[in-house]
């Protein structure tokens, strides 16, 4: 019989999955030396080689690709394990693994305080990262539940929205645009702009809103930080569109404003989504069924400026209005 401890497999599965000792080493915290050793006395307790090095990148023999099934199913029964062990204790313990795209950090510690004050015995994992990042993490099935704020292309999920992510026009206090009110969209032909880099979901809106009225701004800095934008804002480089999820810790009372533009807020949605054919833990669905019942206190906690207008899809600035609620339909999307 082989022997390898749990550790040394974890420590292999990340390696053959990334594919590099430095990136595994980096998401387990460890040293790239420590995943080495660990690899190296597994390699040995299994006689054959299980990587091959070609170049800077790490391939699997057909042994090390035997394992990697092999962890694949130890780690899957573990998984079950655990959640079984959840049901029989209830909410009593357990753990959630939560992965959140990186503007979500602005509310999502909101929403677990209350969540975790309910059930003190639960462990949270929070992954903060970015799209790209959140779809490799759903391919390699990382984690329990996602927080997105738009649906990605892979097809296998099923996706919850929960909480309206409208888009708003941030700009200087000392803005000329500042305190007026209906502000005709083109008025931003020529503006200064802090935009999003490419890629992000927030620029890609925001662009398909300025080419549809054949607006023109000048994007004088791109930055792929939200914080990064504000302190941009601040110091007088120009305006940009952000979710207003961004400036809920220091409202508009700060050094920033909301511009009330044409077509502004740009009505968008956050997501929570599992993988299809995931069975989640009873923690999973405690915390999924949180989101989706209490999304319509939700709103009102964290947007009291933002109601949905009657009869229309059309997302408000209203600073006296009641939070909208969240419809909470399932879209599954399948192959």
């Amino acid at each position: 019989m082989i022997h390898a401890t749990l550790h040394q497999l974890k420590v292999f599965e990340a390696t053959a999955r990334h594919g590099s000792f430095t990136r595994a080493a980096e998401e387990l915290y460890l040293t790239q030396p420590t995943v080495s050793i660990q690899v190296k006395q597994l390699t040995k307790a299994v006689g054959l080689p299980l990587f091959e090095q070609i170049g800077k990148r790490l391939y699997l023999t057909q042994a090390g690709q035997k394992l990697l099934e092999t962890c694949q199913e130890i780690f899957s029964g573990l998984d079950q394990f655990e959640m079984a062990i959840s049901d029989l204790k209830g909410l009593k313990q357990g753990q959630l693994r939560l992965a959140v795209i990186t503007t979500a950090k602005y509310f999502v510690p909101r929403l677990l305080g209350p969540f975790c004050q309910r059930f003190p015995g639960i462990d949270i994992s929070l992954k903060v990262t970015n799209h790209q990042h959140i779809q490799e993490r759903m391919t390699n099935n990382d984690d329990d539940l996602y927080i997105i704020s738009s649906p990605p292309e892979q097809p296998d999920l099923k996706i919850y929205p929960f909480l309206e992510n409208p888009l708003v026009v941030i700009g200087p206090k000392d803005h000329p645009l500042a305190g007026k009110t209906n502000v005709p969209i083109q008025a931003l032909n020529g503006e200064q702009f802090v935009m999003r880099e490419p890629g992000s979901g927030t620029r890609y809106a925001v662009q398909k809103l300025f080419e549809a009225h054949n607006v023109d701004v000048k994007v004088r800095l791109e930055l792929g930080s939200n914080e990064a934008i504000k302190q941009a804002i601040a110091g007088g480089l120009g305006i940009s569109v952000l979710s207003l999820h961004t400036i809920i810790s220091e409202g508009t009372s700060g050094e920033f404003t909301i511009l009330d533009i044409e077509h502004f807020p740009i009505e968008r949605h956050w997501y929570v989504a599992s993988l299809a054919g995931k069975q989640l833990s009873v923690v999973s669905e405690a915390f999924l069924a949180y989101l989706l019942e209490e999304s319509h206190t939700l709103v009102e906690k964290f947007l009291p400026g933002i109601n949905r207008v009657p009869n229309s899809d059309k997302v408000a600035l209203d600073p006296k209005a009641e939070g909208g609620k969240s419809s909470g339909k399932v879209l599954t999307k399948t192959p």
